[in-house]
């Protein structure tokens, strides 16, 4: 055999062996709507998950989060969708559930690690079947500029009396804006306003529940009082708060113009960068001292399985890890005020962020009351929500007639409230 034979297949067979080292590689992709999180999933998560398990390689394809329902629909549809599938919760999810295109993931070995109020955003109605696996919530709480509080003598209020109290004395002093929220957006004013607040009254998912099988009404003391919270925080809001958007409000926050946000958890890393000032954070207060309490802890993030993907076995590896405390590890600290709803015991490097999540050890948590199954007529008592606590904040609707309007709409579509 002549020199340049043995080369051609010496040659011959490392191809040959390439090939099927290659053939052995199976590619995931991800479906996303969180592009912001790209170099997350490339730097962190993926590197992570592909040393563990060789032969499987991950791609995270987003697209932008206002088109992702439709595109991802229209792939789906199409069959050209990734094998993973990123999971709004409630309902846009459950409809895909529903039409076949997401796997029911609830017997993943993964799935021990998550609670039923982790798996409410992603479940069936009756909680049969899971259908995405939770990856994060969001808290909800108070952000407050540390050194302008200690330079005012004010310390972080645990009830109703020494919040107000705290605001009549910044407000008195002067030199800052108590609470930086405005109205013109609607949103946060029920977002941060009266579902922050609201589960210390309504006891969390014990009225949230209620709500749903119709033996509570939002005429109920529990669900009227949140909005006379929220109409006393008017006089505490600063000049021109009807015109201020949610970007005005970080903004007044973060220059070192107002003492307290009304916030979620997920302003954390947008503050760490733009403020100059140590923050802390403080949990919704309570009604007395002693109370139980109860934080908003929504579920925000969650990772299924496309039905009709060509790698379910691998796509089922990648979910379980999904489910683990490295992933949880690894996700809670790329993101800071994005929480993992596992029961793993999960070390957070943000002290923002630890003080977010220590809450959890001390009150019950609960999601947003509109967001499961209250939302699914006309009108939308979600959206009908921002607009009652905008209004009640303003003070152009008192908090009993914006709840008599939210009990009449969702009463017009919803059998158990009829």
């Amino acid at each position: 055999m002549t020199k340049k034979v043995k080369l051609a297949l010496l040659a011959a067979t490392m191809l040959a062996s390439s090939g099927a080292a290659m053939a052995q590689d199976t590619t995931l992709t991800i479906e996303s709507w969180r592009n912001d999180d790209l170099t997350i999933w490339q730097d962190k998560l993926i590197p992570a998950f592909e040393a563990a398990h060789p032969g499987i390689k991950v791609k995270f394809n987003p697209t932008a989060p206002t088109e992702y329902n439709a595109v991802l629909n229209s792939k789906l549809e199409a069959g050209s969708a990734g094998d993973l599938i990123t999971c709004r919760p409630f309902d846009a999810s459950l409809s895909l559930y529903e039409k076949g295109y997401l796997s029911a993931v609830q017997d993943l070995e993964g799935m021990k690690n998550f609670s039923d109020v982790a798996k409410s955003g992603w479940s069936t109605d009756d909680g049969s079947a899971t259908f995405c696996v939770p990856m994060a919530s969001v808290i909800h709480g108070f952000i407050y500029n540390a050194d302008a509080l200690a330079e005012l003598g004010v310390e972080p209020p645990k009830t109703n009396e020494e919040f107000f109290a705290a605001l009549d004395k910044i407000k008195e002093e002067g030199t800052y804006v108590p609470m930086a929220m405005g109205t013109n957006d609607q949103w946060e004013a029920a977002t941060m306003g009266y579902q922050n607040v609201g589960p210390n009254y309504w006891k969390g998912e014990e009225g949230r529940n209620a709500l749903i099988k119709g033996e509570q009404k939002l005429t109920d003391d529990a669900w009227v009082e949140p909005f006379r919270q929220l109409a006393k925080w008017k006089d505490y809001l600063g000049d021109g708060f009807e015109a201020q958007t949610y970007p005005d409000s970080q903004n007044l926050f973060t220059l070192g113009r107002a003492a307290i946000f009304p916030a979620g958890s997920w302003e954390i890393s947008v503050f760490n960068e733009q403020a100059d000032f140590k923050m802390g954070a403080f949990a919704p207060p309570v009604q007395n001292a002693g109370d139980e309490c109860y934080i908003s802890d929504h579920v925000d993030i969650a990772m299924g399985m496309n039905a009709n993907g060509k790698n379910l076995e691998a796509a089922k590896t990648f979910l379980n890890w999904v489910g683990s405390a490295e992933f949880a590890t690894l996700y809670a600290n790329a993101l800071p005020g994005f929480f993992s709803l596992s029961s793993h015991d999960v070390k957070m490097e943000d002290p923002l962020a630890q003080e977010f999540v220590s809450w959890r050890g001390t009150c019950k948590s609960t999601i947003r009351s509109t967001y499961q199954i209250l939302s699914r007529g006309t009108p939308n008592l979600e959206n009908e929500t921002w607009n009652a606590s905008a209004n009640v904040i303003k003070g152009t609707e008192t908090p009993e007639a914006a709840a008599e309007r939210l009990q009449k709409g969702l009463a017009s579509w919803y059998d158990p409230q009829k």
